[in-house]
């Protein structure tokens, strides 16, 4: 009586198990389990600090150098502008568009639109010589600098790259879906991801400059180049539409910076940078 029992629980133990693996089998595959052949975009705003800079400015008349220069952004804060197509340019802002050429690595180009405000009205040292003509506008400024502390007003030194200190760049990235650790069972309906990368471009700004009285350059001009480094968290919902958020730092390079309408005028600094960028996007196969 025993062994045909014993016959009976152990076929229902493996017909139980068959049962079970042929569910697992033939559970669909979760869009968001595999990342390859994917595309992305995004859109949002950020924020900058910057390092202190030596700038140089050069032209006919003059040669100096303002030393341990200070800069701010300039936000918008939440405004309409994001996403006003006819305004796009006023506030800070980033788009990304990017291809996953594996599970966890994709490639990008983006457009970094910060701005950089040297603070008007601070005290700076200055090097180098101010030798301008009779009747020319910076001519009371004239003389020899060295070291000397110096006023920067709106009449002396007015510089800025708000049109703005635009970053062409692309980026080599990596994404890790680290759901499992907030017990995230569903990822296509909720997925945590971490991002990092690297990135190069160059920097392509229209620098609103007021040097020693003159008119300023109104072109757009690429005067350097930029590497860059970031880490950020993605938060993916419904498979399709992410907000990520990311913190980015970097070295910029701007050597041939345009300041007046004369041809010749020149600046150049180097500064590093910070940037903290909320944005919103997605995530889709072609």
């Amino acid at each position: 009586m025993k062994q045909p029992l014993l016959l009976v629980v152990l076929s229902f133990c493996i017909f139980s198990q068959y049962t079970i693996a042929q569910g697992v089998a033939t559970e669909p595959e979760k869009y968001t389990a595999h990342n390859k052949g994917k595309f992305y975009f995004y859109w949002g705003g950020n924020r900058e600090s910057y390092t202190r800079s030596d700038i140089h400015f050069k032209g006919e008349g003059y040669d100096f150098t303002v030393q341990n220069a200070k800069a701010d952004d300039k936000p918008k804060g939440w405004n309409i502008d994001y996403i006003n197509p006819s305004r796009l340019t006023i506030p800070q802002t980033n788009f990304r568009i990017g291809y996953f050429i594996s599970d966890h690595y994709n490639i990008s180009l983006g457009f970094d639109h910060m701005k950089y405000v040297m603070r008007t009205g601070q005290t700076a040292n200055i090097d180098g010589t101010i030798n301008l003509p009779e009747g020319h506008p910076g001519y009371v400024y004239n003389g020899t600098y060295k070291g000397t502390p110096t006023v920067l007003t709106e009449d002396f030194l007015d510089f800025e790259h708000t049109d703005g200190l635009n970053y062409l760049n692309t980026e080599f990235n990596r994404v890790d879906d680290i759901s499992k650790l907030f017990c995230i069972a569903n990822t296509d309906i909720f997925q945590v991801n971490i991002t990092e990368g690297v990135g190069a471009g160059i920097l392509y700004p229209r620098t609103n400059a007021k040097v020693l009285g003159m008119k300023r350059n109104d072109e757009f001009h690429v005067a350097g180049f930029g590497v860059s480094a970031k880490a950020g968290i993605n938060l993916t919902f419904l498979k399709y539409f992410f907000v990520t958020g990311e913190i980015k730092g970097g070295y910029i390079d701007m050597y041939d910076v345009r300041t007046t309408h004369k041809g010749p005028d020149r600046a150049d600094h180097r500064f590093g940078f910070l940037q903290r960028v909320i944005a919103f996007g997605g995530i889709f196969r072609i």
